[in-house]
């Protein structure tokens, strides 16, 4: 895999640059008290003052992906910013390996510091984190994740009196009367400063804060990445999880974010008279989404939905409503026989409704749809695959299972020269006719109605199975992997699309260890680690030969036949 041959390699992409000078545009137009409005609106102005009292607005930070460290201080210099030299940045460092299930020392994050006036004329600065992206790395896909969603770009506020007792007190309105949610921190021993991370609600495009002070103080980080600051808070907010699942459900079934998100929006009242419900009860449960972080009180007696809640539109752009329902309903009741599974090896979900999940979805239609629309409410996990592959001595791509053709309308419409094939269940079939219409290919993709463990499409050049083989046993998986050598020529490339448990030595935050009990509880299937696949295709008759990260904890796994 790689990219595309002849495709040049910017020292410096686009999209850096511009985040770069959009923060430099911003640290020069504002101030502290701008700064607080902006990404603070549920403050009051005596609550503003106070914060502001104990700390200054210091800087914007974005994160860039260079070729290499090296280059980073030319590259400003011809942007009119002169940069001191590159610290480490161990915080950063250690959210990009958590968040990419990458070991920390194989990630090179520094961060460089180039001074701006602010608007009223005080000094602050653009703060740049970057992480070296040398070509053949692998790290593309890292890079272009984090420039789609702008996880590490923040506003930062300096505490100007390096007291424990201070920070606490800031962090605790942050929290409470700014309406804020933790998002980690940590230490960096490099400048001895302890950062405190906080997610808003604001309008704005600006969703995190900072909070940095001097010194380690490691009681007030302790707190801040937990939910509470005593263990049984903690397990608390744990076990009330199945409340948010039920009330994001409930959200999604009311449409509250398609009526909260127009002009105006309307009051409490009037949304219970347009959802059918109760007034009290509808505000107590708005309430509760508020604290999820779902919707925001916009200060005029409504509520507005934050960047998350407005996923929860039926027209977003790949919305998850329809997982909301289906999370909140037939998986939610059969997730209440967990133990069963657990104590079995059964699957919960056959245990409660009888059949297992496929069969009881196929034999409902409201159902199949619902959960064929859930499975396209994930597809940004294939963006970047286009790209990432090297298909230019392709002829023929075939998708197997490839649902509603979002897979294979990505890759044929960034490479006209390709043909495609679709295999799938005859009632999806249409729905990716329709996809691949939207996308401008049709004409190019043939269609096929069919069942991919029975027979496979000959005379592809390159091969799709994606989040097929984590809904089956080993004993399964080898079977389809078996049946995919056996129509696979010689030459093609098989590329599998499944999210992979951190090894263990690696283990950290990874939204497929989650998904592997929901897999063993409800699908009798498995989430694995690369290793694991890697087995499964040797035994099969594949081997693995790359690699490559996805969004959404997602991974591209590529293979050739070995016999």
């Amino acid at each position: 895999m790689g990219n595309p041959p002849g495709a040049a390699q910017p020292r410096l992409h686009p999209h850096d640059l511009d985040r770069i000078r959009r923060a430099a545009a911003f640290v020069a137009a504002n101030d502290t008290g701008t700064v607080l409005a902006d990404l603070l609106p549920g403050l009051a102005p005596a609550e503003r003052d106070a914060v502001a009292a104990h700390s200054r607005f210091t800087h914007a930070a974005v994160l860039v992906f260079p070729h290499s460290l090296g280059d980073l201080h030319a590259l400003l210099l011809a942007e009119g910013l002169e940069a001191g030299p590159i610290a480490p940045s161990t915080v950063v460092r250690a959210r990009l390996a958590r968040r990419y299930g990458r070991s920390a020392d194989s990630l090179e994050v520094g961060i460089l510091r180039a001074p701006v006036t602010a608007a009223d004329g005080s000094p602050c600065e653009i703060e740049i984190f970057a992480l070296a992206v040398p070509p053949g790395s692998g790290l593309d896909t890292l890079a272009a994740g984090e420039r789609a969603h702008d996880h590490e770009a923040h506003l930062a506020l300096e505490v100007t009196t390096p007291d424990p007792v201070v920070l606490a007190g800031l962090r605790a309105t942050l929290l409470d009367r700014g309406r804020t949610t933790a998002d980690g921190g940590g230490h960096n021993a490099h400048e001895d400063t302890t950062v405190l991370y906080f997610r808003t609600g604001a309008e704005s495009g600006h969703r995190r804060l900072e909070l940095n002070t001097s010194g380690h103080h490691a009681g007030v980080l302790a707190a801040h990445g937990s939910t509470g600051d005593r263990p049984a808070d903690r397990l608390l907010h744990l076990m009330t999880g199945a409340w948010a699942t039920q009330a994001v459900a409930v959200a999604a079934e009311l449409r509250l974010a398609d009526h909260l998100d127009t002009a105006p929006r309307p009051t409490t009242e009037r949304l219970a008279e347009l959802t059918g419900t109760h007034p009290d009860r509808l505000r107590r449960l708005l309430r509760y989404l508020t604290e999820l972080g779902v919707f925001a009180p916009d200060g005029t007696g409504s509520h507005r939905p934050t960047e998350p809640g407005r996923l929860l539109r039926t027209d977003a752009d790949r919305s998850l409503h329809p997982l909301a329902l289906l999370y909140g309903g037939p998986f939610y009741r059969s997730f209440g026989a967990l133990g069963y599974a657990v104590r079995t090896g059964r699957d919960a979900f056959e245990h409660t409704y009888g059949a297992h999940h496929f069969a009881h979805f196929a034999a409902d239609s409201q159902l199949a749809d619902l959960f064929d629309r859930s499975m396209a409410a994930s597809t940004q996990m294939f963006d970047p695959i286009a790209e990432l592959v090297d298909f230019g001595a392709a002829r023929v791509v075939v998708d197997v299972a490839g649902g509603n053709g979002a897979l294979i309308s990505g890759v044929l419409a960034a490479h006209p020269h390709l043909e495609g094939v679709l295999l799938e269940r005859p009632h999806v079939v249409e729905a990716a006719r329709e996809t691949l219409t939207k996308a401008g290919c049709a004409d190019r993709c043939r269609l096929v109605a069919g069942d991919f463990t029975e027979e496979v499409p000959a005379g592809g050049d390159v091969y799709l199975l994606s989040r097929v083989l984590h809904d089956w046993d080993d004993r399964q998986c080898l079977a389809i992997l078996r049946r995919l050598a056996e129509a696979v020529p010689e030459h093609a490339e098989l590329l599998v699309v499944e999210r992979l448990l951190p090894a263990e030595e690696d283990a950290g935050p990874s939204l497929a260890v989650p998904w592997d009990v929901h897999m063993l509880c409800n699908v009798g299937g498995r989430e694995r680690t690369a290793e694991h696949y890697g087995r499964l295709f040797a035994e099969a008759g594949f081997e693995l030969t790359g690699v490559a990260e996805l969004p959404l904890d997602g991974a591209l796994l590529a293979a050739r036949r070995t016999r």
